[in-house]
């Protein structure tokens, strides 16, 4: 069954450009860059998961496939890699419960400055709604704790959907994610669902105003915890970002501010936490 979650994968055309944005984000220089399968990749370990940039770089299927989709969708987050203990069993019980697990192959992960060929399959994105799903034969990542006025690891990957009910079922039946919210507020406009994926959350987000379709589900955005967010705004807005000020977050003790600018497409909150 599902652990955690090992990586996220951000697809960029310009490498270069997002690399130097996250490096001021988690304050610190990448693990390594890889090439690999027709892919430049750059990869950041923080204390609960990896991060990954991906960009089209040559001949192979894997650019190949990143290309299809900046071609689609433009950059942004593309796909989440969870971590099973047993890749074969865990396969076996997705594939009875319709998440039709396609083949195995090697799939390029970054370590030590070269590519590792990890055991993984792919969950069919017909069954996952639209949202690249991944099944990697990995252990949690080691974690690295950075710098107080830094991104150090991720409180909350956001997905947006059409249909609350089948993500419901997708995330708490089918995948086995421990539920942990169902609220609906008018006040914010929508209905939200949390679901706990080792010490970080998946957060399904439905506007309320937008009635229920089937339309395929989307990458909404992540939330970074940073030690010092005072101090992590101040660097980053010294450096030249654009960022909201600080405001009290939804979540008890929690302030918040919003990075505007080089995330390569993805809505980007930071979250500190009194005390």
């Amino acid at each position: 069954m599902i652990s955690s979650i090992h990586h996220i994968a951000l697809a960029t055309a310009d490498i270069d450009a997002a690399m130097r944005a996250y490096t001021d984000l988690f304050n610190r220089a990448p693990d390594g860059v890889l090439a690999a399968g027709g892919t430049r990749q750059v990869w950041y370990s923080t204390s609960n998961i990896r991060f990954a940039l991906i960009a089209p770089d040559g001949a192979g299927a894997l650019g190949e496939a990143v290309s299809a989709r900046l071609a689609a969708t433009g950059e942004g987050l593309w796909s989440v890699a969870y971590c099973v203990d047993e890749l074969d069993k865990t396969a076996n019980l997705f594939e009875r419960r319709g998440l039709a697990p396609g083949a195995e192959y090697a799939l390029p992960v970054e370590a030590h400055g070269a590519a590792a060929g990890m055991r993984a399959r792919n969950l069919a994105a017909t069954a996952t709604h639209g949202i690249e799903s991944i099944l990697l034969a990995a252990p949690k990542p080691a974690p690295v704790h950075g710098a107080a006025d830094a991104a150090s690891g991720l409180d909350h990957v956001v997905i947006r959907t059409a249909d609350p009910e089948r993500a419901v079922a997708l995330y708490g039946a089918r995948l086995g994610l421990d539920m942990r919210l169902d609220r609906s507020n008018a006040a914010w406009g929508a209905r939200l669902l949390f679901f706990r994926c080792g010490d970080l959350v998946v957060e399904i987000a439905h506007e309320l105003q937008g009635g229920v379709s089937q339309k395929p589900d989307w990458f909404g955005g992540l939330s970074w915890r940073v030690p010092d967010i005072v101090a992590t705004r101040e660097r980053l807005m010294d450096a030249g970002r654009s960022l909201s000020e600080v405001r009290k977050g939804r979540r008890p003790g929690s302030h918040v501010c919003t990075l505007r600018d080089g995330t390569a497409g993805v809505p980007t909150i930071l979250l500190g936490l009194d005390g």
